[in-house]
């Protein structure tokens, strides 16, 4: 805690005086970022500078639903060749219908989704093959279809 700023003394000359202290006792030398250039001082200023630093810090996006759902639909297609089970990959492709549906019987705000519904038969087929002919002979223990 600081002292109190005594009576008489005006306001700058005594917030002046507690910066010179804290520079001689190196207090600002123990702080993140100390001696390195400030980021965006080269930018634009925008009044919300604050509130995007703190989503791209917590890793947190706000995008209409419609953008949002895109989105998700492909990071599930771009998921699957990695995915271990046809199951999995049954499940992962289900949930998103379900949601894309949902946006086709009931558009939310936004922009266009411009999606369908994947053919989930066709994306287990495009996996199976991504896996190669020893998978699908029955190495991995694989269902025959």
């Amino acid at each position: 805690m600081t002292e109190r700023k005594p009576a008489g003394v005006s306001f700058e000359s005594w917030v002046d005086k507690q910066i010179r202290e804290s520079e001689q006792r190196g207090d600002f030398s123990q702080l993140p970022g100390f001696g390195k250039p400030l980021d965006g001082l080269d930018a634009p200023y925008d009044e919300t500078w604050w509130i995007k630093q703190k989503m791209q810090r917590e890793g947190v996006s706000v995008l209409p639903p419609t953008l949002a759902l895109r989105k998700e639909a492909e990071d599930v297609r771009d998921a699957v060749p990695g995915v271990r089970t046809e199951a999995e990959v049954r499940r992962m492709l289900t949930e998103v219908n379900e949601k894309i549906r949902a946006a086709i019987r009931r558009p939310p705000p936004g922009p266009l989704l411009n999606l369908k519904p994947f053919d989930i038969d066709a994306v287990v087929e495009e996996w199976r093959a991504a896996r190669g002919p020893s998978w699908q002979s029955g190495a991995r223990g694989a269902r025959k279809w």
